[in-house]
This record gives structure tokens, sequence and C-alpha cells, in this order.
């Protein structure tokens, strides 16, 4: 009789094709892979821990053979740690009252031309001695240590456009070509808009006073012009991605590979859905980092899309690794007002402190992402679309200044119109 009874109820899941579809669905979700415990925020406990989990289950992890051809040690003065410097002066160069002048006359050189301002350049913002300085600068983020501040220029002596001018010339000699941030602007600023903007469009951390995670922008190098500091924090933070390089060549160069293979980068809801390429790069014995946490965790009115592929457990952990690593070497930039700073943007990812500001004191920067085509670095062939877009395909000379900060569109919450 029982032989009887489970008969009849096989015989009955056979002829059920809508539950065992289902049975099949459930097998299929339960098997499906998900996205880490992780957040843009890092979280110190949770990435110990899963360092300890993956190396527990798998031991042999920091035997990981590094990707062919990678080096296991850079040497380059592209290599260092904050402590590695004593004092400010060796990366902070004070403009003199010489200098100060050039750049007011060339200022109403360019003012004289009565042209658009896409047309600032070296040519048309001329600076006889300090631009030979500039140019020689350049070089510094190139094969240097990556990086310098120039100090500092007069701001509350102009207008809004007319440090905008200041800027664009005073970068042209440090990078001849400047990007389109937000097609056909050339600047973008940094500030709070959480006042004024409304929630839903503000997808990204450089549009409030959160703290910034670790990461890199887009382009060669990065320059940030202060009109104004916070109140309180705001600390600009800058660290070495080679010196990260060589401590996980050292201690996990699986993460190294896991760095080097193709990561899903969020399209939040744009057409592609996602993009896949490798966070890490080696090309013309240079290494080459370019991300930005957000792309794999999401932030405020861009959460992380539910319908594309999650990040690995592995991807996770590299994620934070490269984070707290460039907190643990990270060098704190003194921004005072009227100050750029210029950053190599393939070889130096940068965070920032949160911070508060009053009625009084509202921290605003400028940003530009500029190229020197004659010391940049050859570009990886999976970055080469988005340099064309941003440094090739709008010409200069029809670049926009905006002088009012907005959400730039690429960062809008999805689904905001304008």
């Amino acid at each position: 009789m029982a032989a009887v009874a489970v008969q009849q109820v096989t015989d009955l899941l056979k002829n059920d094709s809508s539950l065992s579809q289902r049975t099949a669905e459930l097998t299929v979700e339960a098997k499906a892979p998900t996205q880490p415990d992780i957040e843009y925020h890092p979280d110190a406990a949770k990435y110990k821990a899963r360092t300890a989990r993956r190396l527990a289950e798998d031991p042999s992890l920091p035997s990981t053979p590094l990707p062919e051809g990678f080096p296991k040690k850079l040497e380059s003065p592209l290599v260092w740690q904050g402590s590695d410097f004593k004092d400010e002066k060796e990366w902070v160069y004070v403009l003199a009252p010489a200098h100060l002048k050039e750049i007011d006359d060339a200022l109403k050189h360019f003012r004289g031309l009565e042209k658009p301002l896409g047309h600032i350049s070296a040519a048309t913002f001329p600076l006889p001695t300090l631009g030979p300085v500039l140019t020689d600068l350049a070089h510094v983020l190139h094969s240097g240590r990556g990086f310098f501040v120039l100090r500092a220029i007069p701001v509350d002596s102009y207008t809004r456009e007319e440090n905008a001018i200041i800027y664009a010339g005073v970068s042209s000699y440090v990078g001849n070509l400047r990007a389109v941030q937000d097609a056909p602007a050339a600047v973008a600023h940094i500030k709070d808009l959480t006042q004024t903007a409304p929630a839903q469009t503000i997808g990204a951390p450089g549009y409030t006073t959160d703290k910034q995670v670790f990461h890199t922008d887009t382009g060669d190098i990065i320059a940030l012009f202060t009109l104004e500091t916070a109140a309180e924090g705001g600390t600009s933070r800058i660290s070495s991605t080679w010196k990260a390089y060589n401590e996980l060549a050292e201690t996990r160069p699986d993460l190294i590979k896991t760095l080097s293979e193709p990561w899903p980068l969020d399209g939040f809801g744009g057409t592609p859905a996602y993009t896949l390429r490798p966070l890490l790069f080696y090309l013309d014995e240079k290494v080459i980092i370019q991300y930005a946490r957000r792309l794999f965790t999401g932030y405020r009115a861009l959460p992380r899309s539910s319908d594309i592929p999650p990040i690995t457990e592995a991807q996770a952990e590299a994620l934070d690794a490269l984070h707290f690593l460039g907190e643990k070497y990270n060098l704190g930039l003194n921004f005072q007002k009227g100050d750029i700073q210029y950053i190599n943007n393939l070889s130096v990812f940068h965070a920032r402190d949160a911070f508060v500001d009053t009625p009084e004191k509202t921290r605003h920067l400028l940003r530009l992402w500029l190229r020197n085509e004659k010391l940049a670095w050859k570009t990886p062939t999976e970055l080469e679309p988005n340099w064309k877009r941003l440094y090739y395909t709008t010409p200069s000379d029809e670049h926009t200044f905006p002088l009012e900060p907005t959400v730039r569109s690429a960062v809008r919450g999805k689904g905001v119109k304008y």
C-alpha cells in the first residue's frame, strides 16, 4: 500500500509541469551568486572577517602567481607613503609676487582678446616666467612623486568668472588638454548641494559633506582649485597606488590578479546596464589603477542596480584592500584658500574627510581633468573610448565654464528629469 502511495505522488509531480518549473527556478535562485555584504563606506571589521574567511577557505591564495608580465615590485619616486614627507614645502610651490602679477596681466590679456572662455590656453594666457616653472612641475606628475600644490591665488580679488579664467589659464601649462566633465562643460564644482538640490538627484559624495573613500577620477591629471575651505574637516588625502600595488604584490598577489580581471561597472540604469573592464592595468612598464567604489556598491540616489552581475567575494576584499592601504599610507594636504592641487590620477588615488560648513565658511572647489600630450602615459585599450570622449570629442573652443554648481549628469539619480 505504501509503495502505491509513493508512486502516486511521483506521478503527480511528473505531471504537474508548473510545479516542476517552479522547483527548477528555486534551484537556480539558490545557486545564483549574490552581492557581497559591502557598502560605499568601508567597514574595517567586515574587511578583516572577509580576509580571514577567504584565507581559511583557501590558504594558497598568497601563493597565487602574479598576472603574466606584472612586476613583483615597482621602483620609482611614484612609490611613497605619507610619512616620507616631513614638510609641506616638499610639495607646495608658493607663487611669488612677480608670478601673481604675471597671472593678473595674463587675465587682462585674455579679457582683451574678447574670446569665449573655451579659447583659454597657454597661447592666450601668457606666463613668461611662471609658465616654464609649471611645465617643469608637470614632469613631477608623470615621472616624479605624482603631485604638487600651487599656493595661492588671491581668489577674493577676482570675480567667479575671473577665477575660472585664471584656473584654466594656469592649468593649461600643466596639461594642454581639458576634458569635458558634463559636455560641453570643462569645469565641475565640488560642493555640498544637499541643502539646495533634491535628495533624489545626488548620486555621488562630491556633492555632500560625507567622507569620500579612496578612488580615482577619470582622466590623466586632476586639478582642484580651492575657492573656499570648510569651517571644519574636509582634509584632502592622497595616496600612492604604486605603494599599494607593491604591498599587495608581496602579500596578496591573488588580489592583484583579481584587480586585473574584468569587473562589472554599474551603468545605473543607462545603456548598457553595465560594462566590463579591469581596475588595474600594466602597460609600458607602468601600473595604472582606475576605479570608483560607488560603481560597485552604489551611493545614495544611485543604489546598486539589482539586475546586473554582483561582484565576487574576492572583488569585495580587493576593494577594501585598496581603500585601507590608501588610508595606511596617505598624506593629508593642508588645503588653503586659493590653492590648486594637481595629482597624477593614474598613480595616485585620493579621498576626503567629512566636513562641516557654516554660512561664513562653505567648502567649494573647482575641478579640471587635464592631459599633457607630451608627457602622457599610454592609455590602456579598455579606457581609450572614454578618454576619446573626454578629451577629443568636444573642441576646446566650445568648452563652457559654468559659474554655479550643479549635480553632474553622470551622477544624477535615476529618472531625474531636467
